[in-house]
């Protein structure tokens, strides 16, 4: 079904290139149809060919090439990002889990931390991290956009967390009470197990949102050699080589699915001793 839906895509594409407007199109007076010309819209195969040519006239090296190498890069900063973001999130709903004051006072802030515009605070955070100095530590630049991934991937775990962790019945609740079990072993024997279900999806929305907070954070903080820069640069070239520019397209859609990939594995690892029900 994935390889059925690609090549309806890639015939949707074709047929609205072959029909559409080249100079685009107005829909109740506002403008919504795409340009259907070269420039705008290459042919599916000019954008695939591209991939075997040089990326420059002066170097060996072919655009395909070039996309597998930043998306390597794109993915082990996100995977880097989503790991920091998840102990983070989790982190956070256990302390909101175990003192309610501390969620009353602190989730309001959290809601409000995601309304902060990354483009913005990318490059803040790679100028506050060029100026760490921690004994003979150096921050490096892939760490900012880290640092992003993980400020996006943070927020969805920490809210799917601690509605997990707040889902066991009272009477579950009631009963570890009567044992006279510390809270300890009442988070690992029964809120954990109880908030699995709600962990689950929580991971899989960090982890886009980790993909996300990548490429945007390579673009606005200049982080090079991840994907993100490299739809900045052939971005540049789009005038006179619009086909090259999807190349990263494709490649940052590529570390998407490699993610979700990764995703599904932890998802199975997890829960193939739960029923199916339970996350119904």
């Amino acid at each position: 079904m994935f390889v059925l839906s690609l090549v309806l895509a890639a015939a949707m594409w074709e047929l609205y290139k072959a029909v559409g407007p080249e100079t685009g199109g107005k829909v109740l007076g506002m403008r919504v149809l795409p340009k259907a010309e070269d420039r705008a819209m290459p042919h599916v195969w000019e954008m695939f060919q591209r991939f075997g040519r040089a990326e420059v006239r002066s170097s060996k090296d072919t655009v395909l090439e070039a996309v597998v190498s930043g998306a390597w890069y794109s993915f082990r900063i996100a995977l880097a990002g989503l790991a920091l973001g998840t102990a983070v999130g989790f982190g956070l709903a256990v302390l909101m889990a175990r003192f309610r004051v501390v969620e009353r006072g602190l989730l309001p802030w959290l809601v409000v931390s995601q309304t902060v515009p990354l483009i913005a605070l990318a490059p803040l955070v790679a100028s506050w991290g060029g100026k760490l100095h921690i004994g003979g530590f150096t921050w490096q630049r892939w760490m900012s956009a880290s640092i992003i991934a993980a400020f996006l991937a943070f927020f969805p775990m920490a809210v799917g967390a601690l509605r997990g962790l707040s889902s066991p019945p009272p009477a579950a609740l009631e009963l570890m009470d009567s044992y006279a079990a510390p809270w300890r072993s009442t988070l690992f024997k029964l809120r954990i197990p109880a908030a699995l279900p709600y962990l689950v999806p929580a991971f899989r929305l960090a982890a886009n949102a980790a993909v996300a907070g990548t490429v945007i954070a390579e673009i606005s903080a200049g982080v090079r050699g991840g994907i993100g820069r490299l739809i900045l640069e052939y971005m540049r070239e789009a005038t006179g080589d619009p086909a090259k520019v999807y190349t990263a397209v494709f490649g940052a859609a590529a570390v998407g699915l490699l993610m979700a990939g990764l995703v599904a594995v932890v998802e199975m690892t997890a829960t193939r001793h739960l029923r199916k029900e339970e996350f119904a």
